[in-house]
């Protein structure tokens, strides 16, 4: 017998249950309250389209067929059909396709419409750790040191993360993943420090509008250094990447993170 959730908690863990992360008994007690929440339905349908819709919208490069059949070898049992309520509410898969078509003409225009304003990416940038640490899973590969944890990323996005600083006992590697910033994928990776995370966004910079005034040296580049909704958020450009660093830790010691992950002159 499933117990009841709320709204809140079922939007919360959406993006869990889209990637099949949640634990079966939590995964149950989602579906059953989709199948009787049209709200939360929709808001799950507009959540797949959007997914779908960046998915489509991203570089695809073909494997090798070396590759494919190995990975077809090894690859699981396809998964059960997605529940019945999905089809009861194909109709609102019509306005949420819609919607996520506008969001991804719309977004990168607002993201870039003033020059060298810092707040839309700083707000990202929070709206993201937020979807981080709010995760169940928030993690696709958990630690096993730095030269394990970029690695895996090869194959899942269309750069190479440049990462200089592994982890060590003050902020310790918890690990990374493949999320999105904006209209782009990003690589995630996350730290450690006490009983707070910090996260790491590294993306495509190029399209941006970086902020040129306020800016502070930080090891071999110029941060801007802000806080926004009670976290500390710092933001660099190194080549054509982009780096966004954020966490409730104090100011200090979020510095002395981006010190040891910035380039030096």
């Amino acid at each position: 017998m499933t117990t009841a959730v709320r709204c809140d908690d079922v939007r919360s863990r959406l993006l869990d249950y889209q990637r099949g992360q949640l634990d079966p008994g939590p995964q149950q007690d989602l579906v059953a309250h989709l199948e009787g929440c049209a709200a939360c339905a929709r808001e799950e349908a507009a959540e797949q389209a959007l997914t779908e819709a960046l998915e489509r919208r991203l570089p695809q490069h073909a494997a090798p067929l070396g590759l494919k059949r190995r990975l077809a070898a090894q690859w699981p049992a396809a998964p059960a059909a997605r529940p019945s309520w999905w089809h009861r509410w194909g109709r609102s898969l019509v306005p949420a396709a819609a919607v996520a078509a506008v969001m991804l003409v719309a977004m990168p225009l607002y993201y870039r419409r003033a020059p060298d304003d810092p707040a839309p990416l700083v707000r990202e940038a929070v709206n993201d750790h937020v979807r981080v640490i709010s995760s169940q899973n928030p993690l696709d590969i958990k630690n096993g040191g730095i030269h394990q944890v970029k690695p895996w990323f090869e194959g899942r996005l269309d750069f190479a993360p440049v990462v200089r600083f592994g982890g060590d006992e003050d902020f310790p590697l918890k690990g990374g993943a493949v999320g999105y910033f904006i209209d782009r994928k990003a690589a995630v990776f996350v730290f450690g420090r006490r009983l707070h995370l910090i996260t790491l966004f590294v993306f495509p910079a190029e399209g941006f509008s970086w902020p040129a005034r306020g800016l502070t040296p930080m090891a071999g580049v110029s941060a801007y250094a802000t806080s926004a909704r009670g976290f500390n958020v710092i933001l660099w450009r190194e080549g054509e990447l982009g780096y966004a660093l954020v966490s409730d830790v104090d100011r200090a010691d979020l510095r002395r993170l981006g010190e040891q992950l910035a380039p030096r002159s």
